[in-house]
């Protein structure tokens, strides 16, 4: 008798420790998921970053373009090169998106410019590369979001307080992304 007592004891124990296993197993491979979803951003910015160089130079060669949206751009990237932790380069992140925005809306002012082969596959490689930006973005809130439930939810969260994770932030819109971008079509502008 108190030998099958002892075992259901151990029995117990034992799956209380495997429970314990399994969840510290599930939040790990959740912060790894974070990192990996931030790290494919990552790569992507930095692609987007590559192909803008090739942009601005195609614009260039139209010297009536203009300056300030030139410049606007120019600093996003620069703000890109120089962002170092994962805020900064969001942040620089939200201000390229916010430059190209104003960047091609501009550019519908040049009809010449428009038409430029090169130029136009370039467009086409930034955008493809936004809607790729977007659907990791996503993806990460969707990977931030299930870490942040599961490390406020009981029993997770005695584990998470034990490994020491702390809420994730989303990735969010900046206020100046939600507004239109203004557009004209006169010319000489």
């Amino acid at each position: 008798m108190n030998t099958v007592i002892l075992l259901a004891f151990l029995f117990a124990i034992a799956g209380f420790f495997g429970y314990l296993v399994t969840l510290y197993n599930g939040l790990v491979a959740i912060k790894n998921d974070i990192d990996k979803a931030w790290a494919n951003i990552d790569v992507l910015l930095k692609q987007r970053h590559d192909e803008l160089s090739k942009l601005l130079d195609v614009t260039k060669g139209y010297a009536e373009f203009e300056r300030d949206t030139l410049t606007k751009i120019t600093q996003a990237r620069s703000q890109y090169s120089q962002a170092v932790t994962f805020d900064q380069k969001a942040q620089a992140d939200q201000s390229m998106t916010s430059a190209l925005r104003g960047f091609f809306a501009v550019a519908e002012n040049y009809p010449d410019l428009k038409a430029n082969s090169n130029f136009m596959q370039l467009e086409q490689r930034i955008t493809q590369l936004e809607n790729q930006i977007a659907d990791r973005r996503e993806f990460y809130n969707d990977s931030v979001n299930t870490f942040n439930i599961r490390i406020q939810q009981v029993p997770d969260t005695f584990v998470a307080a034990f490994m020491r994770l702390t809420p994730r932030t989303l990735l969010k819109v900046d206020d100046a992304d939600k507004t239109d971008v203004q557009m004209s079509f006169a010319q000489g502008k």
